[in-house]
């Protein structure tokens, strides 16, 4: 890697200090991690659950005598000078400590983490999105008031859309075509071919119950490795098959529609395909249909899958694909012979990285910030697309909205829209908040079917991007 070669030659300080806004699974991750990473220290942690706050040094191997509470800035700064580690449920205090470099925020409450990275900026502090709720609503706009202060926002490593961004920009680098770059789901579908099963386990996180469904000798033909021509069919018949799974949630949608607002590429549907796929057919079926593939002729394609597998093979651990192409004959060859795994007629090949280490691998996009003063994202960050919601049910006026688990909504991926009576909401503007109306199943969430917040910081800047856009 390049990182400690830049970081030696054009870092601007010897350590680079972070405080973390939300010791959730990711946030408590990056805590973790920080002993073990030269030249970096994560000296504060604010929760409102103050034990998950302080829960987080103790699992990093942080001594109990060095972890203090403190709510007041001038306590915090002497405590940190003297080398201990401070838990807080006070964020305000964060933003007068002249120390702490950058604000990685992972609350991923929309309404806070906008409060906190404005209060960042007016701070003078970098900021690292964990929060994608937040981002995929106005994440352009922070970036641009970062910028404007000389101040870094930046996705992360370890995150699924933050890693991709740079797979894809890497891959324009060289000069290859991207017909389609996408993540893949945690859960993952297992075969079980003695026993005519297809099963999810639970992992506590993305999914929260493990599910099988029996599978019939003909079922099981449409679960072996898809012939050449027949990746349509395939994918149709799976989804028959597996409908009793869960499928892809709100929450993946959520980090592509931020992959396509910071590369220019696009949903192909606005539920995507949400294909069932071991590896090894991602380039048969997630390619052009010229070549045998679904995609009509068209690429720069954003998507999910679930990877199917057995349980002796390899997943993608919820990591992160392109399916590329060289535009030169030589090159092609180069590319579908040389390793990777092609299609069938060797006109696509898959690259893939089968694991998102969350905030184990943070730091570097909290260093490049910090010392470089760039971010891990992308060169230009637009509001191409909306994460919007799909009434699952009926819905009764004075019903909550809730988040990307919310079981009576579901998504799609949409072009932008702006603040208009029959405007679709973006999703994670909703959150929290009421219908205003009985909302009919299959509806699209507009503004006149909200009750808007009397103040909302995320409305207004989210207001505020759409006029500078």
């Amino acid at each position: 890697m390049i990182y400690h070669h830049i970081f030696e030659k054009y870092g601007n300080k010897e350590v680079v200090r972070a405080a973390i806004i939300g010791a959730g699974h990711f946030g408590t991750a990056v805590v973790t991690q920080q002993l073990h990473v030269s030249g970096f220290s994560v000296p504060i942690v604010a929760d409102r659950n103050l034990e998950s706050a302080r829960g987080a040094f103790l699992k990093a191997g942080v001594a109990d005598e060095r972890i203090k509470y403190s709510a007041d800035s001038d306590e915090m700064r002497s405590l940190l000078l003297s080398g201990f580690y401070i838990y807080t449920d006070s964020v305000e205090s964060i933003m007068g400590i002249p120390e702490i470099d950058i604000i990685c925020e992972g609350t991923g409450v929309p309404e806070s983490a906008a409060n906190h990275c404005k209060m960042a900026i007016d701070s003078g502090k970098h900021i690292a999105i964990i929060s994608k709720e937040l981002d995929s609503v106005i994440g352009p706009q922070l970036k641009k008031m970062a910028k404007e202060r000389g101040l870094v926002y930046t996705p992360v490593d370890g995150d699924q859309h933050g890693l991709l961004i740079q797979m894809v920009e890497w891959a324009k680098e060289i000069g290859l075509t991207v017909i389609t770059a996408g993540k893949s789901r945690d859960g993952e579908f297992i075969l079980d071919e003695a026993n005519n099963t297809v099963s999810i386990a639970a992992d506590g996180i993305t999914v929260h119950e493990s599910v099988s469904v029996k599978i019939s000798d003909t079922d099981k033909t449409y679960l072996q490795m898809i012939p050449e021509g027949c990746a349509r069919e395939y994918l149709d018949r799976r989804a028959e098959i597996l409908s009793s799974l869960p499928n892809a949630g709100g929450f993946d949608l959520c980090e592509l529609t931020i992959m396509a607002n910071s590369t220019g590429m696009k949903p192909y549907t606005p539920s995507l395909t949400q294909g069932t796929l071991r590896i090894t057919e991602l380039p048969v079926a997630y390619c052009s249909s010229t070549n045998g593939g679904i995609y009509e002729n068209t690429e720069g394609i954003i998507d999910v899958h679930t990877c199917l597998r057995r349980s002796d093979e390899s997943g993608m651990g919820g990591g992160v694909f392109m399916v590329v192409r060289c535009d030169n004959a030589y090159s092609n060859y180069i590319l579908t012979t040389k390793g990777q795994i092609p299609n069938y007629d060797l006109s696509t090949a898959v690259i893939y990285r089968p694991y998102h280490l969350c905030g184990v691998e943070v730091t570097t996009s909290l260093k490049t910030a910090v010392l470089l003063g760039l971010d891990t994202g992308s060169k230009d960050y637009r509001q191409d697309y909306d994460l919007v919601r799909i009434a699952a049910r009926d819905i009764e006026a004075g019903e909550v909205f809730g988040n990307d688990h919310d079981v009576k909504l579901t998504s799609n991926i949409v072009p932008s829209t702006v603040y208009g009576k029959d405007n679709a909401v973006p999703a994670h503007m909703l959150n929290g908040h009421t219908a205003r109306m009985s909302i009919k199943k299959g509806s699209t969430i507009t503004y006149d079917m909200v009750n808007e917040p009397s103040h909302s910081l995320l409305w207004e800047l989210r207001k505020a991007q759409e006029v500078s856009s």
